[in-house]
Order: structure tokens, then C-alpha cells, then sequence
């Protein structure tokens, strides 16, 4: 049985996952930053976490070049910061506004991330039409307050019960 996209997507919407912004940079200057759902965790010893990078992303070659990465997660806030990291070709405007700051991989971070994560690159895997990119964690933060999420192909938000 053939699987069509576009139903392999709309039953993998039904998945709810948090919204993050997958960054890199190279010695040069060169950095790059895209919105990503296809995080977790794999490790706790040692730490490792993953995200999944589409092989036609403008961004995988510093991805590939890169020692490490930063992965931010964003607060409820913000949704703005993840629609303009989730344009194609838009390169230095959509870090135009954003607080950044360096961590020990030489990623940007972005400072008003609900919790951002500092990786050394582990390994890089082939995927299908994806690359899974695999971190060993060096620094991490968490900040207050509720994720942006991301569900039937719609940004969500937490709501509490009862």
C-alpha cells in the first residue's frame, strides 16, 4: 500500500507537539535559524537530544559544518518568532528584534526562550528526505511560563483543566 503525503501529514497533525527554533553558526559569522516540531529528548546519560532537518533546507550546510546547536524552546508568546523562523529565504530579517546570545557551542540562543538547549554536534543520521541531528547536551536553561504548542496544523495553547 502507497502512503500519500499528504495523509501521512494529516494524521501525523493529530500528534501535538511544542514549537522550537533550531539554531547554528559558523566561525565566520554565518548563522542560521528555522522552526522545528520534530525535537526530543533520546538520553539521560549522557545527555542527548534530536531534531529532525528536512534535506532541502537552505540551512543544512551550516547544520553540517557546525560543532554544535542550540534548540529554544518557545513560550506561548511566541508565535510571531516562530512563524518568521519558519519562512524560506528569509535570512537576516527574521533575526531582527530577537535578544541572542552565545553559549558554550557558539550557537545563538535565543534569551527569551521558555528553555533553550546548547549541543555539541553527536552524530548526524540519514533519514529518508530528512537528516536526524543528534546533540550531546552542554548547557541548558529553563525560563516561566507555558509552551507554544503545535496541533492539527494549528498553533495552540495549554489550557488548564477544570
Amino acid at each position: 500500500m502507497m502512503i500519500k503525503s499528504e495523509d501521512f501529514r494529516a494524521v501525523m497533525s493529530a500528534y501535538g507537539t511544542g514549537v522550537t527554533v533550531a539554531t547554528a553558526a559558523l566561525p565566520d559569522g554565518t548563522r542560521v535559524g528555522l522552526t522545528v516540531n520534530s525535537f526530543t529528548s533520546v538520553s539521560l546519560d549522557p545527555p542527548l537530544v534530536l531534531f529532525c532537518l528536512d534535506k532541502r533546507a537552505a540551512s543544512l550546510s551550516v547544520f553540517n559544518q557546525a560543532e554544535g546547536f542550540a534548540i529554544n524552546i518557545l513560550h506561548a508568546e511566541q508565535e510571531a518568532v516562530s512563524r518568521a523562523f519558519a519562512q524560506r529565504g528569509q535570512g537576516a530579517e527574521r533575526w531582527q528584534g530577537v535578544a541572542l546570545e552565545t553559549w558554550q557551542s557558539g550557537a545563538p540562543v535565543l534569551t527569551q526562550a521558555l528553555a533553550s538547549i546548547d549541543c555539541a554536534r553527536h552524530a548526524l543520521h540519514d533519514a529518508g528526505d530528512h537528516v536526524i541531528v543528534v546533540g550531546r547536551v552542554l548547557q541548558l536553561r529553563r525560563g516561566q511560563g507555558q509552551p507554544l504548542l503545535y496541533w492539527n496544523s494549528q498553533y495552540q495553547r495549554l489550557v488548564a483543566a477544570g
